[in-house]
């Protein structure tokens, strides 16, 4: 029963890991390359649509990093998983508005839309989530079980994209939604390379006579 249990672990975390790096890479895919267009185009219609749905393709490949740490976030990565889903869902929220919503209307119209509380939510939401990615970054770099270029990037980036993205748009906007696209891919191929090696460690050893 011990071994039936182990392998079923193993299958578990080897599904959750492809399902992860799967979203992970779906999620900057859909950050880099609407970013690179608009950095010829300016933002369209076209760009917007993946841009707003790459946030939530970023939430399974986040439970899927913490999951691979493992204990070796301790405390720090537990806080910040936490922290830094919430900021997610929260700042997901805002860019699926201000990109499918906000996108088609005019200036004034939006003038006249941000008034009271949503100003500052949705600075309190970029705050939450910039805050959540420093502190899960810091427990990445902290862990050292994910390569360490992408877990800095995450720690560093990350924040700075939760705020810079309110700029008008610009190279320098759309060099930071490239970067972060890159980041999120990185730590994708990370994930699924530890889904193959878990897989490789659970097979069944061959015994030749």
């Amino acid at each position: 029963m011990s071994s039936s249990f182990t392998s079923s672990t193993l299958t578990s975390s080897t599904s959750t890991f492809r399902a992860g790096a799967l979203c992970g890479l779906l999620s900057g895919l859909l950050i880099a390359l609407p970013a690179l267009v608009e950095a010829f185009t300016g933002e369209t219609s076209a760009t917007s649509v993946p841009l707003a749905l790459s946030s939530a393709f970023a939430l399974p490949l986040l439970t899927a990093l913490h999951r691979r740490q493992g204990p070796a976030g301790g405390r720090l990565a537990e806080v910040a998983h936490t922290v830094n889903l919430v900021g997610l869902g929260l700042f997901g929220g805002a860019a699926f508005a201000s990109n499918l919503v906000l996108f088609y209307f005019d200036d004034d119209v939006i003038d006249e839309t941000l008034t009271g509380p949503t100003i500052p939510a949705l600075i309190g939401s970029a705050a939450v989530f910039a805050v959540g990615c420093a502190l899960f970054g810091a427990a990445m770099i902290r862990a050292r079980v994910l390569p360490r270029v992408p877990s800095w990037g995450y720690a560093v980036v990350l924040p700075l994209f939760a705020f810079l993205t309110s700029l008008p748009d610009s190279l320098l906007t759309s060099a930071l939604h490239v970067l972060v696209g890159v980041i999120l891919m990185w730590l994708s191929a990370a994930l699924w390379r530890t889904a193959g090696g878990i897989e490789h460690a659970s097979a069944p050893n061959q015994v030749s006579v």
